[in-house]
C-alpha cells in the first residue's frame, strides 16, 4: 500500500466514525428528550417522574458533552498524526536525547503527558460542572488533583518498566517479538488482577470490612449457596467522590473480595444487595470472567501480530505523517500510531462486543433469578439506575453501540418473566 493510499483509507474511516458516533448521539437525545414527559409504564408504579426527568437531563448533559469531547478528541488525532504533531516531537525529542531506546521510551512518556494535559480541561468539566450541576460530584479540587497525581505516578512507577522491556523485546527479538511481547502484556495482565485490591485500589480508596451483621450473614449464606470463596467483604469510601454506587468483585484466584460501594448499602435494603450481589457472582460461576480474559487476550494477541507488520511498513508512518528513522529503531512511534488509529478503524465493531456483554448479563440475572428473588432484583435495579440518572429509555441504536449492559425495559421484563 501507498502512504498516500492509507491516508485517504484512514480520512475515510476516520470521518465514517466520526460521522456515525455524531449520528448516535443525535439518535439518543432526541430519543431520551421525546420520552422525557412521562415515565415508561411499567417503571411508573416506583419510579417518579421528577427522578426520571432528571435521568433525562443527565443523559443529555452527557451525550452533550461526549460530542464535544469527540470532536476535541478529533482535532487533537489529526493533529498528532497528519498535521505532524508526533513528528515534531519526535525530532524534538531526538535533538534531547539522541536515537535509541532513551528516545523510545521519552517519546511514548511525552505523548501520554501531552495527551493527558489536552484532555485536562474536559476532565475538570465532567467532574465539577457536569456531575455537579446534578448533584454526584463529591470530590475537592485538591482531592481531584491529588488523585490524578497518585495516577501519573503509578502509573510511571509501573508502566515505564514495561515500556522498556516491550520496546526491548519489538528491538531485538526478531520477527516473532509481537509473541514474546503477548505473554509479557498477559502476564502482566493476571498479575494486575492479583495485586490491584490489596495494593493499588486502596491508595485511591479507603476498604473497612463489612460490619453490618445480619448483612453479613446473609451475603456469607448466598456465598455458601452458589460456592463462592472470599477473601472477604469489604466497603469502600464511593462517596467521598461521587453521589453513584454499586459493588463489585475483583482479584483473581484465591484473592477475590467483595466490595460494596457505601452508598448503594446506605440506599438498597439487605435482601436486595444479596440480589445484586448473586447477579455479580453469577458472572464468576458462569465463567464469565474467565472468558473475557481469554477474548482479551486473543484479540491482543492479534493486535500484536497485526503491529508486527505494520511497524516494518514505510507507509504505515508516512501515511500518518511520520518520517521514520532510517538507522534506528521506530518502535516507540510505531507504538504511539498504532494506539491512535486503532479505535478510528474498530469501531464499526463496537456492537459485537456489546452482543457479547448482553448475553452474560442476561445470564447472570438469570442465575440471581434461581438463588434468589428477582422481584428483589428488580427493586434494587430501580434503585440504581434512579440513584445514577440512568435513563429508562435509551435509543436503541445507540445502546446497542455503547451500552455494555442491556436497556432497563429489556432487562425488567427479562426478570419478569423469571418470576413468573
Amino acid at each position: 500500500m501507498s502512504s498516500l493510499g492509507f491516508s485517504v483509507l484512514f480520512v475515510v474511516f476516520f470521518a465514517l466514525t466520526l460521522g456515525v458516533r455524531f449520528w448516535l448521539a443525535s439518535r439518543h437525545i432526541r430519543h431520551v428528550l421525546r420520552h422525557r414527559a412521562s415515565v415508561p409504564a411499567e417503571f411508573a408504579p416506583k419510579v417518579a417522574l421528577a427522578a426520571h426527568q432528571k435521568a433525562a437531563d443527565y443523559t443529555v448533559a452527557r451525550t452533550r458533552f461526549g460530542v464535544a469531547a469527540m470532536l476535541w478528541g478529533g482535532l487533537v488525532l489529526i493533529g498528532f498524526t497528519l498535521l505532524g504533531g508526533l513528528q515534531a516531537l519526535s525530532v524534538a525529542l531526538l535533538g534531547l536525547t539522541g536515537p535509541g531506546m532513551a528516545h523510545q521510551i521519552a517519546l511514548v512518556a511525552a505523548f501520554a503527558v501531552l495527551s493527558s494535559l489536552l484532555d485536562l480541561p474536559f476532565d475538570w468539566y465532567r467532574q465539577f460542572v457536569l456531575e455537579e450541576r446534578f448533584g454526584f460530584n463529591k470530590m475537592t479540587p485538591g482531592l481531584w488533583l491529588a488523585d490524578m497525581a497518585k495516577g501519573a505516578l503509578v502509573g510511571a512507577v509501573i508502566g515505564l518498566p514495561l515500556l522498556w522491556v516491550i520496546l526491548a523485546l519489538m528491538e531485538q527479538s526478531g520477527d516473532l517479538w509481537w509473541l514474546w511481547a503477548w505473554c509479557v502484556w498477559s502476564g502482566f495482565q493476571l498479575l494486575m488482577m492479583v495485586l490491584y485490591p490489596t495494593v493499588f485500589a486502596p491508595l485511591f480508596n479507603k476498604f473497612t470490612p463489612l460490619e453490618d451483621a445480619r448483612l453479613k450473614e446473609r451475603i456469607e449464606g448466598l456465598m455458601a449457596r452458589v460456592g463462592f470463596a472470599s477473601k472477604g467483604l469489604f466497603v469502600m469510601d464511593g462517596s467521598k467522590r461521587s453521589a453513584h454506587g454499586n459493588a463489585y468483585f475483583s482479584g483473581f484466584g484465591s484473592n477475590k473480595r467483595i466490595v460494596f460501594f457505601d452508598t448503594l448499602l446506605t440506599r438498597l435494603e439487605p435482601h436486595e444487595i444479596e440480589a445484586v450481589l448473586a447477579h455479580e457472582l453469577g458472572h464468576f460461576k458462569l465463567r464469565h470472567i474467565v472468558k473475557r480474559i481469554a477474548v482479551l487476550f486473543a484479540i491482543s494477541l492479534g493486535l500484536l501480530a497485526l503491529l508486527g507488520y505494520l511497524k516494518t511498513q514505510a507507509w504505515f508512518y508516512t501515511g500518518l505523517g511520520v518520517l521514520p528513522m532510517m538507522d534506528a529503531p521506530n518502535d516507540g512511534m510505531a507504538l504511539i500510531l498504532f494506539a491512535l488509529v486503532l479505535p478510528v478503524f474498530s469501531f464499526v465493531l463496537s456492537p459485537l462486543g456489546s452482543i457479547t456483554s448482553r448475553k452474560h448479563e442476561f445470564e447472570a440475572d438469570a442465575f440471581a433469578a434461581r438463588h434468589t428473588d428477582s422481584g428483589h432484583l428488580v427493586s434494587a435495579l430501580v434503585k440504581m439506575y434512579e440513584d445514577n440518572a440512568s435513563t429508562l429509555t435509551p435509543d436503541p441504536l445507540h445502546s446497542a453501540f455503547y451500552d455494555s449492559h442491556p436497556p432497563a425495559s429489556v432487562r425488567v421484563k427479562h426478570l419478569n418473566m423469571a418470576a413468573a
